[in-house]
């Protein structure tokens, strides 16, 4: 009995996407996979549609009933939309794991080249600076938030080791900056080193994420698996693509629990589209990956192996150094077919397992805490005032109130009480009050008679309770 074929929604998405998809499609039919493949539309053409996200409810459709994807890069037109195609994919999906794997192919000459080259970055991929929540605060003061939760470090950091055991890597790099952002990037080092040792087979490390690019720029041979935040992730997955040739050969995995979306990370290239000069080597690894993910082991080998033997045989696209006489789109497609069955001489077959997804979290992830106070708030106020001027008329306003200000701060830096150092200010301050009395009680109500007093004075914009949870301070401290 003819086993029934799996479905994949496609989006050939802009550009070059049409033709290097048309490429991957063309060699994983010709593995013999038992695949089918559903086209639909996202990306520019549902912009100029009016669709606000520039992906059509069909298409939302299609992914939920067969939940892998298959896509090109997508365009966000200027003057259309509000919000990148990609990123609304990532977000109503939940991808929350992006895996980007780099390695040395032969004949793509790099600064690295002979150095067998062999990184994989697990990058957290919903949550981050990229959940996209900005403010103006003041006509020359913009906010981003920044939020890191426990139950996004757990998942991307089980994904990292999980990836690292079915492809028989070594070592897994936790990468941040939690020596600066220790709440944010703290989380996921600290939840990092709390879950390496259910995993003692694989060696765990944390690096500071600057030391880890400019290691990457010194000895890049060093890492086999790199986990970190999403921001952190985007700039060191096209570090290390760079490392081995560039984004035409990276691949990349977007996994969720329920969906999972495989696309080259490069563009739309809308200069060469429809030239039939686009290198789709990005993107037949891409589908590799994916003919993995649904189990078609056997392909997915087989696709590595024929690109690997293609580049070995010295046929290269026009982005390719070396290209003399440079491979059209669907040459470089045909002669990956014709190598289908064969090994590489230089890069044999690895071994992989199947990846062990951590569970999915279900109901309201609450991490519980014995005891919390509040001991103080930081009102955010924009004003005109020198510091010295703002606090004065602050400690008039608190004189009643069980709180007494302690510090204002400007762009980071503590500008009251007052030290040698002169900073250059905007109108934003931060001002933070704090409870007179340690043994104290501070409320809503104490708090909203407070910003009531100010609010007749000044325009504040953004209001932050400082707390403590089981005893420790849970907000970070003012910079001297």
């Amino acid at each position: 009995m003819t086993p029934a074929k799996r479905k994949i929604t496609i989006l050939p998405g802009d550009g070059i996407g049409p033709e290097v998809i048309d490429a991957a499609l063309a060699i994983i039919n010709a593995t013999g996979a038992a695949v089918e493949f559903e086209k639909c539309e996202a990306g520019a053409r549902g912009f100029q549609k009016g669709i606000p996200t520039g992906i059509p409810r069909e298409t939302i459709q299609s992914i939920e009933r067969n939940r892998v994807v298959l896509k090109g890069p997508l365009e966000t037109p200027i003057g259309y939309g509000s919000r990148s195609a990609n990123v609304t994919l990532r977000t109503l999906f939940e991808t929350y794991g992006n895996i980007r794997p780099v390695r040395e192919l032969p004949g793509v000459q790099t600064a690295f080249t002979g150095r067998q080259l062999d990184i994989v970055i697990v990058r957290e991929n919903i949550e981050d600076l990229y959940a996209g929540i900005e403010y103006m605060q003041t006509p020359g003061v913009a906010e981003s938030l920044k939020l890191i939760s426990r139950e996004g470090c757990e998942k991307i950091v089980k994904l990292a080791f999980a990836f690292a055991i079915a492809e028989g890597r070594k070592a897994v790099h936790c990468a941040t900056k939690s020596n600066i952002l220790k709440l944010t990037e703290g989380l996921l080092q600290h939840t990092f080193e709390e879950i390496a040792p259910e995993y003692p087979s694989i060696t765990s490390k944390h690096i500071l994420i600057d030391n880890c690019a400019h290691q990457l720029a010194m000895r890049p041979e060093q890492f086999d698996v790199i986990v970190t935040t999403n921001m952190n992730g985007d700039i060191l997955s096209d570090l290390t693509s760079g490392l081995t040739g560039g984004l035409g050969f990276a691949p990349s995995a977007n996994i969720g629990n329920d969906v999972a979306i495989f696309e080259a990370v490069h563009g739309s290239a809308p200069d060469i589209a429809g030239k039939n000069k686009a290198n789709p080597t990005a993107l037949i690894l891409s589908g590799a990956m994916m003919l993995r993910h649904i189990g078609e082991g056997n392909a997915a080998n087989d696709v590595e192996q024929a690109v690997l033997v293609t580049l070995e045989s010295g046929i290269r696209t026009s982005d390719m150094m070396g290209a003399d006489k440079p491979a059209s789109t669907t040459e470089f497609t045909h002669a990956v077919i014709s190598n289908l069955g064969k090994v590489s001489k230089l890069s044999p077959p690895k071994k992989y397992t199947k990846v062990e997804l951590p569970p999915a979290q279900l109901g309201v992830n609450v991490v519980p805490a014995n005891s919390r106070r509040l001991t103080g708030i930081d009102i955010y106020i924009e004003s005109d005032l020198e510091p010295k001027a703002l606090a004065s008329e602050l400690e008039k306003l608190t004189t009643t109130s069980p709180v007494s200000l302690q510090m204002i701060s400007n762009r980071g830096a503590m500008v009251f009480p007052a030290s040698d150092r002169r900073v250059s200010l905007v109108d934003h301050y931060r001002c933070r009050f704090v409870l007179r009395d340690t043994a104290g009680k501070l409320g809503d109500a104490e708090i909203l008679s407070l910003l009531g007093s100010v609010g007749n004075k000044y325009k504040w914009m953004h209001v932050e309770k400082l707390q403590e949870f089981d005893g420790e301070q849970a907000y970070s401290k003012s910079q001297v």
